[in-house]
């Protein structure tokens, strides 16, 4: 297998209906946190959804998270400022080495997010956000890595890209030590093995921890879609603090079996194989609550913005029925993550921090469905209708007119 893996080719054309240049599954054996690709016309002809002056006036809204970077090549030095940022900047700005970089472009546009549905090989709750850049001529972030994986779509202009594949290659690991005097993770050295320029359509494939560096050969848009991958010391964190907070205070350290103590100051090995039995009775042993802790984790918006318009009182699941047969449409929040797993008979389903138990057809629907119209509210279970209303009333749901549906 690796062997195989190492003589594949790190450029591919994309093919009709295979904007990876070949079958999911081959992409996700060959490539997938293994090796750079960059997939010429992966979607051909693609034309941005956004101009740059709508980014920009993004960027100056509340609640948006923004970056912009800046470049001094004469002293090689960066700076980096956050949104809102005040309209006045970009008259400023000048047309050379700086990029506006905004996150979450598929919660706030539908024609974006109209780019998941090409990526639905990958688990849906691994997707973080589509980031969309702006880089006038010379603009670029320096070179870098991700600790994610990532697909660079060149939606307006050309971008050159420079990456380190040498690890792939293997010619070793690349160093990734970074600069000190900059107040971003910006390479120390960096050498790169591969050299292209993406046009409209192109996509760049990244595993994690590939160094690269891409510079606007002219005035440009980048869409990123990145995955969502915790650390294990967020994952411990959080798992941490959901045992302490569901543990029993019943349960505590215990020597039963003790003998007399040979030197009273010493911590023995007895006495650390009942500090073992201690912390195992309060570990999630339960394949099902193990399961329950993940996907409220992994539902959990990483900014920790909620809905914020939910009223808290549920409508009645009678007057949702009315509402909708009457012809409007439910339409979930853009920034409430879901997702669902199967326990026992039934299903899981997870909303943003949240578990429901319901039927496992309830909780597909529901995670697929980002619009619940009559039909689909009429095949729900009674279960499933008192989840909707319920997340209805905290603003995870809201009722809106079919002129309102994205196309």
């Amino acid at each position: 297998m690796a062997k195989r893996t190492a003589a594949r080719p790190f450029e591919v054309q994309a093919r009709p209906g295979q904007p990876l240049g070949m079958a999911p599954r081959a992409f996700l054996r060959d490539y997938w946190q293994k090796r750079p690709l960059l997939i010429r016309g992966a979607f051909p002809g693609y034309v941005s959804p956004i101009e740059p002056d709508d980014l920009a006036g993004l960027a100056c809204e509340e609640g948006v998270l923004a970056r912009l970077i800046q470049h001094d090549r004469a002293s090689d030095a960066w700076t980096v400022g956050s949104g809102p940022l005040p309209e006045e900047i970009f008259a400023e700005l000048g047309d050379r080495d700086w990029t506006l970089l905004v996150q979450d472009m598929d919660k706030w546009d539908p024609d974006i997010a109209d780019l998941l549905p090409a990526f639905a090989f990958l688990p849906r709750w691994r997707v973080d956000d589509v980031m969309v850049s702006f880089a006038a001529t010379g603009g670029s972030v320096g070179a870098h890595v991700d600790q994610y994986d990532v697909f660079l779509l060149q939606a307006l202009g050309h971008r050159r890209w420079q990456v380190d594949a040498s690890d792939a290659m293997g010619l070793g690991k690349p160093p990734l030590d970074f600069r000190d005097d900059v107040e971003i993770k910006l390479l120390r050295e960096f050498a790169p093995t591969h050299d292209w320029v993406l046009e409209p359509g192109d996509m760049l494939y990244l595993p994690p921890d590939v160094p690269h560096h891409g510079v606007a050969e002219d005035p440009c848009l980048t869409f990123s879609l990145g995955m969502r991958a915790p650390s294990v010391a967020e994952l411990m964190g959080d798992y941490v603090d959901t045992l302490a907070a569901e543990a029993d205070e019943a349960l505590r350290y215990k020597d039963a079996d003790l003998d007399p103590a040979k030197d009273p100051h010493e911590i023995d090995a007895a006495a650390m194989a009942r500090v073992v039995e201690a912390l195992n009775a309060v570990r999630m042993a339960d394949a099902d609550a193990l399961g329950d802790w993940f996907g409220r984790f992994i539902t959990v918006y990483r900014a920790a913005t909620g809905p914020g318009h939910g009223d808290g009182q549920p409508l009645a699941t009678d007057e949702l029925s009315r509402a909708l047969a009457g012809g409007l449409l439910l339409h979930r929040y853009p920034w409430t993550r879901v997702a669902w797993r199967r326990a026992a008979k039934r299903a899981s389903f997870y909303v943003a921090g949240q578990a429901w138990r319901l039927p496992v057809a309830d909780a597909k629907r529901l995670a697929a469905d980002a619009w619940l119209d009559a039909g689909t509210w009429a095949a729900l279970s009674a279960a499933g209708r008192d989840c909707v209303a319920s997340l209805l009333a905290e603003g995870h749901y809201r009722l809106e007119s079919p002129d309102d549906e994205a196309p």
